[in-house]
């Protein structure tokens, strides 16, 4: 039984995959990016459909698509399904409906990106962040395999960022995986620091992963 506030499941994050040392009120599981997987990071192993089908040296050029419009707002339960959808393409070890919707009915900031494809409006990608005494710590972060690769993730990272800073919080958490070498780059890129380890923390294939624990200043990134 989950306690209260805290989704069931596993804490992602950005890689977002948990273990003991999940904080109270925090969900354990992985933690996704975005194209990470999602904002062109890779979590919880890979995820399936990155690369796509092989195909025919002529049909080999990517198929130009028109500038992308998006559309942010907040995520609800009306969602879930969608957002599931893409979940359980982008990981190995997807979070369950329990964890999505504990993470709403606890109040955790989430939202999702909705694109106009060719006339249709399709789920890009979302986020899910626990707002903390001075912390915004991200959870989930997640872009459609379909869509990564085209800054989606980068976007979200940057709402996200925006979020903490119009809360007045102090800082930006998340934990990845240590072998999500590009999602490391990315956060790095983005100017985020690591500040420590948990061991264990993600569920992986042979057993156990750890995750690194990094943190993004807010105020002074949002003064520079």
């Amino acid at each position: 039984m989950s306690p209260p506030g805290r989704p069931k499941g596993e804490y992602r994050s950005a890689e977002h995959e948990g273990s003991s040392i999940t904080p109270p009120g925090r969900p354990k599981g992985e933690y996704r990016s975005a194209e990470h997987e999602g904002p062109s990071i890779t979590p919880p192993g890979r995820p399936k459909g990155l690369l796509g089908a092989i195909r025919p040296a002529a049909l080999a050029q990517p198929v130009p698509r028109p500038p992308l419009r998006g559309t942010r707002r907040v995520m609800n339960t009306r969602d879930i399904d969608a957002v599931l959808a893409i979940e359980v393409q982008a990981y190995s070890f997807p979070w369950s409906r329990g964890n999505f919707i504990d993470s709403l009915a606890a109040g955790y900031s989430a939202e999702v990106l909705h694109l106009l494809d060719h006339g249709q409006v399709v789920l890009a990608g979302y986020f899910v962040a626990m707002p903390g005494v001075d912390e915004l710590h991200l959870l989930n972060i997640t872009v459609a395999p379909d869509w990564q690769g085209q800054g989606l993730g980068l976007a979200l990272l940057q709402a996200v960022q925006s979020l903490g800073q119009q809360r007045g919080l102090a800082q930006l958490l998340l934990e990845v995986r240590a072998s999500n070498q590009r999602a490391l780059s990315l956060y790095r890129q983005f100017g985020f620091a690591a500040i420590g380890q948990r061991p264990g923390y993600y569920p992986a294939a042979g057993g156990r992963e750890d995750a690194i624990v990094m943190r993004l200043g807010l105020q002074a990134h949002g003064a520079a």
